[in-house]
């Protein structure tokens, strides 16, 4: 008894010498172009608390997440992509995803095998499994977590009525859901002993829909009526007025942890989970926002601040992906050796941080990647992986696009249509060979040679349009066997003549066309 008393006492005193505190603060589908600090914002939002962090930290400037909030989360919670925990899309969407399996290994887990003394919280959105059966309310705890507290789902029916789980146990909650997480999050620091480390998880459902007007005294925005005609007329504004409720409850906890001598030993990491909704999105193409791994979807703040960072009032173009919190945050924890923890049979993604927050200028990774992938599937179901200056775009049906997004940020312009430079080429045949070796696929690879005419291999049996509406057309006017099958393998057309099909009568959805003499199968998204 003595000697565990022992123990237990000598491991408190290393904490207190050398153990921080960590807290990952989540905005849900904020994009950074209502952040003013950032280099491609177009409109802002008055956000202090979050600037704060700017003197104190480091900017990242090419942070990407995956394209929604359940796969983003689960990439950080892992250091897993997500084709290898088979969480692709939003869990309990209509278009499905599957939810993420206890067996993985998360941060809290390894948190708790390390060390048992450090305590850790989830508080807030959890999105990683379904509310029922009952049981699974349990699973945040499961997971490793000694406290959960919020709502279990992704999309709240109203800020504020709405349903709470604490430990497994749901109850309604009437409280403001920003207000209350951040209340949740001040009771929970206070139980806490004064020189007992943590680690919390603190993800708000804002500015995420519904979209309505925050309590008064949480913005500036006197002039919006919270009327349903109002917020429709106006949703932007009403979205900037959530965002600045969210940012005045940051601050509160930052005032909190200062009145319990604990904000100067904690590093904070500020990001957001995906871009901004076609509702709120500050692009003319709302078609490549949330939910898209094109750049407006997948390209998300991320700030890390506090007594570990070396060399503050930085900014980092070094290329980060979400996988990549999840070494980190358990290296600020001072969990070395946390690779030890990991089954070779759950391979993980993450490459940890730490160089750049000591200020060693590091390259962390040569490319970044993103994905998006439901049960049900739709033409934008695919995958995005990026240098820092060109973006490779393969989607699950056969189409690629590239782009420049050095001189291109909004990839206007696929280079795959265009006659391409010979450095254009190499950038496409590098990525492109990246992501085969990835995801285990050789098989949409079209390796090009700058001495060959690049439009004519390009279009080397290439069926298009694709996604199609009524003709499916093909470059190669050489009479070539096809068949178009449906889901249900279901020949919905053979023969050497598919230009002349109208297919227009066929529902939308993903197809399959069979070339016989070539014994290839090409999927084909009928929209």
């Amino acid at each position: 008894m003595k000697k565990n008393l022992l123990l237990i006492l000598m491991l408190l005193s290393f904490n207190v010498k050398a153990q921080r505190n960590v807290v990952l603060i989540i905005a849900d589908d904020l994009g950074t172009d209502y952040l003013g600090f950032y280099e491609d914002h177009v409109d802002t939002v008055d956000v202090p608390n979050i600037r704060s962090l700017l003197s104190k930290g480091i900017r990242f400037k090419n942070f990407m997440s995956n394209p929604v909030c359940s796969a983003t989360r689960s990439t950080i919670l892992t250091g897993r992509y997500s084709f290898r925990t088979g969480v692709g899309n939003i869990v309990g969407s209509l278009s499905g995803s599957n939810e993420l399996d206890t067996s993985e290994v998360t941060i809290p887990k390894i948190i708790k095998y390390t060390n048992p003394l450090i305590a850790t919280a989830n508080i807030g959105k959890w999105h990683l499994h379904n509310p029922s059966p009952p049981k699974q309310l349990q699973y945040p705890n499961v997971m490793g977590y000694d406290n959960f507290e919020g709502p279990f789902i992704g999309q709240l029916t109203s800020y504020t009525n709405w349903t709470k789980v604490k430990n497994g146990v749901s109850s309604t909650c009437t409280n403001y859901a920003t207000s209350e997480n951040v209340d949740n999050a001040v009771t929970w620091l206070k139980s806490l002993t004064t020189t007992q480390p943590f680690f919390m998880w603190l993800a708000f459902n804002a500015p995420h829909e519904p979209l309505h007007l925050p309590p008064t005294n949480l913005h500036s925005y006197s002039t919006l009526t919270g009327t349903v005609a109002d917020i429709n007329a106006h949703p932007k504004s009403y979205f900037k007025a959530m965002t600045q409720a969210l940012d005045h409850e940051i601050g509160r906890l930052f005032d909190s942890l200062k009145a319990i001598n604990k904000y100067d030993s904690t590093d904070f990491i500020f990001i957001g989970d995906n871009g901004n909704t076609q509702k709120t999105a500050q692009i003319a193409d709302v078609d490549k926002a949330k939910g898209t791994v094109y750049q407006y979807g997948v390209h998300v703040p991320l700030i890390i601040a506090g007594p570990d960072v070396k060399v503050t009032g930085r900014t980092s173009d070094e290329l980060i992906n979400s996988v990549d919190l999840f070494s980190t945050i358990l290296e600020l924890m001072k969990t070395t050796h946390w690779s030890n923890y990991i089954p070779s049979t759950k391979p993980v993604d993450t490459k940890s941080i730490i160089p750049i927050i000591n200020n060693q200028n590091a390259a962390i990774r040569p490319w970044s990647f993103c994905e998006i992938f439901k049960l049900k599937t739709d033409s934008s179901d695919g995958k995005g992986i990026r240098n820092k200056d060109y973006k490779l775009i393969q989607f699950d049906y056969g189409k690629q696009e590239f782009y420049n997004l050095s001189i291109d940020a909004n990839e206007s312009n696929d280079l795959l249509k265009l006659t391409m430079t010979t450095n254009d080429i190499s950038n496409y045949n590098y990525l492109c060979s990246e992501l085969n070796q990835l995801i285990n696929n050789g098989s949409f690879c079209q390796f090009l040679n700058p001495t060959n005419d690049i439009s004519n291999e390009m279009k080397l049996e290439n069926y298009f349009p694709n996604p199609f509406t009524s003709f499916i057309k093909t470059y190669n006017h050489q009479p070539t066997t096809v068949q178009l099958i449906n889901p249900l393998n279901q020949i919905i057309y053979q023969g050497n003549e598919i230009e002349k099909q109208d297919l227009s009568y066929l529902p939308n959805g993903m197809y399959f066309l069979k070339i016989k003499d070539k014994n290839k199968v090409i999927k084909m998204a009928k929209e």
